[in-house]
């Protein structure tokens, strides 16, 4: 198995609902995310995938986020905590329905999301990775 990582940064407010009700104080945050994806055998071009590719997917994903207030945007609008975990799982979800359009032969290579990574302070990270 090989992989390959892409790293990104955007920058948002969030305010976490609270069990007892309301919420915390908005605040922001210089979120750093990191998407690693795996392949078990190589494509023509001899990459897991094209980091272009890859680099273009995620950015698509993130881009509403950046600047925002996240409690604004769904899923987190409704009934989402707009918390470090939820973001990083938001995020491989929308991106584990695109990767497979990024390239045809990646159900036989076995492309797939192996870890996103998503910093909201320095050593402060939310980690998703597969079931």
């Amino acid at each position: 198995m090989l992989s390959i990582e892409t790293i990104h940064t955007f920058s948002a407010a969030h305010a976490l609902r609270l069990p007892t009700g309301g919420t915390e104080p908005l605040h922001g945050h210089d979120f750093r995310l990191t998407v690693r994806i795996a392949a078990d055998t190589l494509d023509a071009l001899e990459t897991v995938l094209d980091f272009h590719l890859l680099e273009g997917a995620v950015e698509k994903i993130i881009a509403p986020f950046r600047n925002a207030n996240l409690n604004d945007l769904a899923p987190f609008n409704v009934s989402i905590n707009p918390s470090a975990e939820r973001i990083a799982e938001h995020i491989a979800q929308q991106l584990q329905h695109i990767l497979p359009t990024l390239d045809p032969a990646a159900p036989s290579r076995h492309l797939r999301l192996t870890e996103v990574r998503l910093t909201e302070a320095p050593n402060c990270l939310a980690i998703w990775t597969p079931d």
